[in-house]
């Protein structure tokens, strides 16, 4: 780890508070230059960091960049070993992480980008992803369970993430079967799961889970097809909290879900945070739109609906496509 990450990671820990930079080269064993180079360097790079005569530095409120040394903090206990690899920008996390799992990575390699140039929701659909307003990671997990549980990864995360959500800035939110998350009638987080399978034996080679969340409205105008649907956590990011520290909590919450699906504990908290459950719904398959009910999900994290021919069936990941009607 270079000067500039130490720093980083020291500035990171103790946000409210000025550091000298005699205590800094002290605690580095480094110069004073070198704290001043490497003040600089972080700078250049965005951070801002407030400098004032006989007290030191510190990271301003506003300085919100995502970071290895920004997240890494606030981590469990069980999750600071995790390969964490942060990038300034991305075409795909998704893509990124699956090139990393067919090139050996470790279960549990959470990959995050700044932004993402080609960010991809469900369907091939555009997930806008500019900087400095957005999370957008993806994890690779290598799951011991069957392909037919894939839904259950959706779900887990789906709950992992809004656990995360209220643990960090007390909103609730709402889940949109299977993987969008609202706020009120607006889309904040969308969840897209792809996975490699070993049609020997049925079992994961590995699963992409990636999550992109709207922490903030963007500076920049959103695209038009957007405007009436695409909402965010906050219109402005509130001084005591950064993207960091909420994409930590997402990757803890998530994985403790998505490492143990035997413990389906989690689908009650899925059923009461839904947003179309008792509700009348429209299903697109076979290239057209049918008028149904959700009436519950299923123990594997399904849709149970019921059509307007009064047929009871449940709908798995992959096959439809939902909206509420107006």
């Amino acid at each position: 780890m270079s000067t500039k990450q130490k720093l980083l990671k020291i500035l990171e820990e103790n946000r409210a508070t000025y550091l000298s930079g005699e205590m800094l080269a002290s605690t580095l064993n480094v110069s004073r230059s070198a704290i001043w180079k490497a003040i600089k360097g972080l700078k250049e790079e965005g951070y801002e960091i407030a400098s004032t005569t006989n007290k030191g530095y510190r990271l301003k409120s506003e300085s919100d960049l995502m970071s290895v040394e920004g997240i890494t903090p606030w981590l469990s206990q069980n999750n600071q070993a995790l390969e964490l690899l942060v990038y300034k920008t991305l075409g795909s996390t998704n893509q990124e992480a699956k090139k990393l799992a067919l090139e050996g990575a470790k279960t549990k390699t959470v990959i995050i980008s700044e932004e993402q140039t080609k960010g991809r929701g469900r369907m091939g659909r555009l997930f806008y992803s500019p900087p400095k307003s957005g999370i957008y990671l993806s994890l690779v997990l290598r799951p011991d369970v069957a392909a037919q549980d894939a839904v259950l990864l959706t779900t887990g995360a789906a709950v992992g993430v809004c656990r995360a959500i209220k643990k960090v800035t007390g909103i609730d939110t709402q889940i949109k079967w299977v993987n969008d998350i609202y706020l009120g009638e607006r889309k904040i987080v969308g969840i897209l799961t792809e996975a490699v399978t070993n049609f020997e034996n049925g079992q994961f080679e590995f699963v992409i889970i990636g999550i992109g969340v709207n922490f903030k409205m963007p500076e920049t105008a959103l695209p038009k097809e957007l405007e009436d649907i695409v909402g965010a956590l906050f219109v402005e990011k509130p001084d005591a909290l950064t993207r960091n520290r909420l994409a930590a909590e997402i990757i803890n919450e998530v994985l403790k879900i998505c490492e143990d699906l035997t413990n389906r504990d989690f689908l009650a908290e899925y059923k009461t945070q839904s947003m179309v459950l008792g509700k009348q719904i429209k299903v697109f398959r076979n290239n057209d739109w049918e008028v149904a009910t959700a009436i519950d999900i299923s123990n594997d994290g399904g849709l149970i609906i019921k059509n307007n021919k009064g047929i009871i069936e449940t709908l798995s990941s992959g096959e439809i496509s939902i909206r509420k009607l107006e």
